[in-house]
């Protein structure tokens, strides 16, 4: 708390009841008007500006990353940003917000983990360019193999359609932390695999530590997918995939869902020959954070 601001968190009526103790008597409407007026003093909630993660070329890395943005929109190829959103579980659990109705929705007084039927791992593509978005639900663990999986699937469904002629490489933007997490291996090895399968360079950027928010999918695409589950109750993969898919804004946003043709296991590890041969190219400026993946084999 900083010392040099003043503040309370009593309402007008508080203060009014221990003015009232101390022989002052005085209207609430008047204490509303000195806090403000004299006082200048206003309703505010604590801002989260303050960085607990400090890491040393936070500015820099972010100039990269919209140095890269512009190149690769200038060129016609894909900028995507990749993240996982919330897990939920699935069942007849309470959710927040309200939806028309003609009747009662009715949901269990009680939300025990124990009663779920599974949980939903929403992984999702949002394509910058062209204001789309692409999620692929699976009710397995938040995995590196499901995170570009997503991505193949975006290009199978969606991608391959949107950008001809066949574009020579993608931008992946992501945080660090997750499935997708800049010190994963396994992300890098999937990666490769990815870029094999689909004949294209991969190129990843993440943003610095503590940074997830500032990453486009966070702000763009998955508030409005939240919006597009309110007041729903997720008892089956197929509502959430056929409301999530509902998603729309008047600027342009889509999102397809597609729910995942495997379940995803974690305990996977990278391979002893990727670790030895290591084929991935990585920046001159901050490596661990930029990198790319080739579609030669090794």
């Amino acid at each position: 708390m900083n010392p040099d601001i003043r503040w309370t968190n009593r309402s007008p009526s508080d203060i009014c009841e221990a003015l009232v103790a101390r022989g002052f008597y005085v209207w609430p409407q008047t204490v509303r008007r000195i806090l403000q007026e004299d006082l200048d003093l206003g309703l505010r909630q604590a801002c989260k500006i303050e960085t607990t993660c400090h890491y040393p070329d936070r500015n820099a890395q972010f100039e990269y990353i919209a140095e890269l943005r512009e190149r690769f929109h200038d060129c016609g190829r894909p900028v995507l940003s990749i993240d996982t959103k919330k897990k939920e579980k699935l069942g007849d659990f309470y959710r927040p917000g309200a939806a028309w109705t003609d009747g009662f929705v009715t949901a269990p007084d009680h939300d025990f983990p124990s009663q779920a039927t599974g949980k939903l791992t929403p992984y999702g593509v949002y394509d910058v360019g062209a204001n789309q978005g692409f999620m692929l639900l699976s009710t397995g663990a938040d995995t590196a193999e499901l995170a570009c999986e997503a991505v193949r699937q975006w290009w199978c469904r969606v991608g391959q359609y949107n950008y001809r002629p066949r574009p020579r490489e993608i931008l992946l933007l992501c945080d660090c932390g997750g499935s997708n997490s800049y010190r994963q291996y396994l992300f890098k090895q999937e990666l490769k695999h990815l870029a094999m399968r689909l004949k294209m360079t991969i190129r990843v950027a993440h943003y610095p530590p503590g940074c997830s928010k500032y990453n486009p999918i966070e702000h763009r695409m998955f508030c409005h997918v939240s919006r597009s589950l309110r007041g729903v109750i997720l008892d089956r993969l197929e509502t959430a995939a056929h409301y999530i898919g509902q998603t729309r804004t008047l600027t342009g946003l889509k999102v397809l869902a597609e729910k995942a043709r495997q379940i995803y296991v974690k305990a996977q590890k990278a391979t002893t020959e990727f670790l030895e041969r290591m084929p991935i190219f990585f920046d001159k400026n901050r490596p661990e954070l930029n990198y790319w993946a080739t579609p030669c084999e090794y």
